[in-house]
């Protein structure tokens, strides 16, 4: 098969993945990289061997070489999507673009509307739809095993220190930066269980808030700082046990501890929690996204769906439970157990999810999976290979923003 090239928009930690993963099997090839760190940039162009013409300041500068490569991965920050996404489809590149799509629906709707101009391939990364797991799950579904799917319940435990991190701490906490947490964080799941019932909810409602990172949780006695605060050793938040116990393991440097620093000494992460977000005590932070939440989805057929996300749990795979008409399918992210009620038979299906949840992780296979498909799909022009486009990938980012607006106005939406 033909080896796609690829060029690169934001050379972070997804960037990367998605960069490391075509460079490995052979399938892609990254010819350039547009990135404004310049350590970040020049060290990300030294990996993949990009010329010095072909590493960039910004999108703009690589826009402006023209079509330099099939393919362009897009993953800056949320907010910064749209100009990347619709220029470099304007000018032919097919493109694997970061979710969400965009933090507003105009803006995603504008995505979408450029990729369908071109005749281009979009897809979000959506990484749950290529996992091993989820290619079971919908296999069994199908096929018809349980019957007509009548409800779903859905657990995304985001873990108590993945929330300090990423939500409390970190690039998403606040919604006017990044963007409100079910999009940033949950849109996978969203769109996973849509993918699950084969079409959008009829009408949605939502609730959930900031309960507990907030001011008025803070124990007293706290400091601003973890490394200056008395309580500390006893926190299930702080962050020099969370970052310090990074060191030495290759997966967590990856992921958590480069978001901190470029560091891998005890000095150095010391140094970063003293003056950077990430040694921020957990009730003195600037965040205002919620920390758990429920969407219930209800279906033109009457079926249902109840979804949580919740940062008061560890960090694993999401657990899920569907109820048919004719039997019942429980899953922790690896196993199904399903039980037919016409025999009575209970069945244990393993699905060879043997990778972990997170982003270190790989998403349970879905980073690969998703890497592998959209390259398959470049280099053969068959679009069948991915598993939704642009426009299925607006409509579960729509279901996504009609329970926002569900929980913020106490409304049952109706799509």
């Amino acid at each position: 098969m033909t080896q796609v090239t690829l060029a690169v928009v934001g050379g972070g930690l997804r960037g990367l993945t998605y960069a490391r993963r075509a460079h490995a099997t052979g399938a892609g090839r990254v010819v350039a990289v547009a990135e404004p760190d310049p350590e970040r940039r020049a060290a990300f162009a030294a990996e993949f061997g990009i010329a010095p013409e072909g590493a960039h300041a910004g999108w703009e500068e690589l826009a402006a070489a023209g079509r330099v490569a099939d393919a362009a991965v897009i993953a800056t920050h949320d907010r910064m999507h749209t100009g990347p996404a619709v220029t470099l489809a304007d000018l032919g590149y097919h493109i694997l673009l970061e979710k969400p799509m965009a933090t507003s629906e105009p803006e995603a709707t504008t995505i979408a509307d450029a990729a369908r101009r071109n005749g281009i391939l979009l897809a979000v990364c959506h990484v749950l739809r290529y996992t091993p797991y989820t290619r079971v799950v919908k296999r069994l579904l199908d096929e018809g095993r349980i019957g007509r799917l009548v409800s779903v319940q859905h657990l995304e435990p985001v873990g108590w220190w993945h929330q300090a991190h990423s939500f409390v701490r970190g690039h998403w906490r606040r919604q006017d930066t990044s963007a409100p947490m079910l999009l940033a964080k949950a849109c996978h799941d969203i769109d996973w269980l849509v993918h699950l019932f084969g079409r959008p909810p009829a009408r949605v409602s939502s609730f959930g808030s900031l309960s507990h990172f907030r001011a008025e949780e803070r124990p007293t006695g706290a400091a601003d700082r973890c490394l200056d605060c008395p309580l500390e050793p006893a926190c299930p938040y702080s962050a020099p046990r969370l970052y310090l116990g990074c060191l030495g393991d290759p997966d967590s440097e990856f992921w958590p501890l480069s978001a901190v620093t470029a560091g891998r000494t005890e000095a150095e992460v010391l140094d970063a929690l003293r003056t950077g977000p990430y040694g921020r005590c957990v009730y003195a932070c600037d965040n205002d996204v919620v920390d758990h939440q429920e969407v219930v989805m209800e279906f033109d057929d009457g079926g249902t769906c109840s979804f949580t996300m919740s940062a008061f749990t560890p960090m694993e795979h999401r657990r899920t439970r569907l109820f048919g008409t004719h039997g019942h399918i429980e899953g922790d992210g690896r196993t199904l157990r399903l039980v037919d009620f016409r025999t009575g038979a209970e069945e244990i299906i393993a699905t060879d999810g043997e990778a972990g949840p997170s982003a270190a992780d790989g998403h349970g296979g879905g980073d690969e999976g998703l890497t592998d498909a959209f390259l398959a799909a470049v280099a053969s022009g068959d679009a069948s290979l991915l598993r939704s486009d642009g426009a299925e990938s607006l409509m579960t980012h729509r279901v996504v923003w009609a329970a926002e607006q569900a929980r913020l106005t106490g409304t049952v939406v109706v799509l």
